[in-house]
């Protein structure tokens, strides 16, 4: 899933699996993206050698378009994401002391400036759902029902991979019980292969201001069952505040006839809170403390740093030690080249005595 989210090829998703795999066998935990990137760079500096003897050749190239693609998601904020404390998808499941359901609001402000943290906040957390939760079959009330605003954004930068993995998990999800809801401008914002698993369908008014508008609403209106009472591109351009064209499924699963319908009007305050009523809700919520709770403790990155001190300490042991070995010798060289030169010395000087002394006897017999 991580190769996906971060849309990489197939030689460096296997790189991605490498990383992941010598990590296990040497008890590294990779819990964030730090220690991620930790790894990636170890792998292709001083742990090169090591990694590749085990389970062979890692391209430089490779790993420097993972850091960057790794770099890209943590410059829109993913970082806050991977680590600890995660979020445990039961949470959302809780319930109040009178047995009754508890909204959960996940509230990601500027998404629509970070579609990518977006996109890979969500597969994940409904990857997590998808392999958490057990198996519902049809039972007679959801588990989970997700309302996904701004839908759009999951699919704007999404790549190939990434969709097929998001409409797997949208096939795959209503068997655990969890109902999905994308909230969007146009139903063209949802790709065909995830549109086509949606069986409620509840459309507002479109407009059609140019050509490529009108082009859309002949497409939202071909999505809906044929209906013999309406002309759905005419009514869909005719709707009002409060009114919808709604389709859903019968209990035999079959679309149900087209309706144009009054909807009841929220019975709350439309409008975003302020500051201060946030803070009083956050304040309020039981989850506040468990989720603000910081940890870091011992991970890949701290271990591969220990690692790399440990063995940069021994080299630096093993060039000391070099290094006095060539000192040695060096002074043992310098020695024996006075000990020569005290010899060579001597001897000239013992020369000398006795040619002075030579000349002292022919110097007595002349006189």
């Amino acid at each position: 899933m991580l190769s996906r989210i971060l849309d990489v090829t197939t030689t460096q998703a296997g790189i991605i699996s490498i990383i992941f795999k010598y990590c296990d066998d040497n008890k590294l935990p990779l819990l964030d993206l730090k220690d991620l990137k930790k790894v990636l760079q170890f792998a292709t500096q001083e742990g090169k050698k090591e990694l590749e003897k085990d389970y062979g050749r890692i391209s430089t190239a490779s790993t420097g378009a993972i850091l960057r693609k790794i770099v890209e998601l943590e410059q829109q904020g993913a970082d806050l994401f991977f680590g600890e404390k995660s979020f445990e998808v039961q949470d959302l499941c809780r319930i109040d002391e009178n047995g009754r359901g508890i909204i959960n609001i996940i509230r990601l402000t500027d998404i629509q400036d970070k579609p990518k943290l977006f996109s890979t906040f969500m597969l994940s957390l409904l990857a997590e759902i998808y392999s958490t939760f057990p198996e519902q079959g049809d039972s007679g009330r959801p588990e989970l029902v997700i309302f996904l605003d701004e839908a759009h954004l999951i699919f704007k930068e999404a790549s190939n991979a990434l969709m097929g993995q998001i409409e797997s998990i949208v096939k795959l999800i209503r068997s655990k019980g969890v109902g999905l809801y994308f909230v969007t401008q146009n139903p063209t914002d949802v790709p065909d292969g995830v549109l086509s698993q949606l069986g409620l369908k509840v459309q507002h008014a479109l407009r059609a201001f140019t050509a490529k508008d009108r082009k859309a609403i002949k497409l939202t209106a071909e999505n809906y069952p044929i209906s013999e009472y309406y002309d759905t591109k005419e009514i869909l351009t005719s709707l009002g505040i409060g009114e919808a064209l709604i389709s859903a499924l019968d209990e035999k699963g079959r679309p149900t006839p087209l309706a144009a319908t009054m909807l009841r009007a929220p019975m709350s305050r439309m409008d975003i809170l302020s500051d201060s009523e946030l803070k009083d809700v956050l304040k309020k919520s039981k989850l506040i403390p468990k989720y603000n709770e910081e940890i870091d403790r011992e991970s890949a990155y701290e271990l591969l740093n220990e690692k790399i001190e440990k063995a940069e300490a021994e080299e630096a042991k093993e060039t000391a030690k070099k290094e006095r070995e060539k000192l040695n010798r060096t002074s043992s060289r310098s020695g024996k080249r006075t000990s020569t030169t005290e010899k060579a010395i001597i001897k000239v000087l013992t020369s000398a005595t006795f040619i002075r002394g030579a000349l002292g006897v022919l110097n007595k017999l002349l006189k």
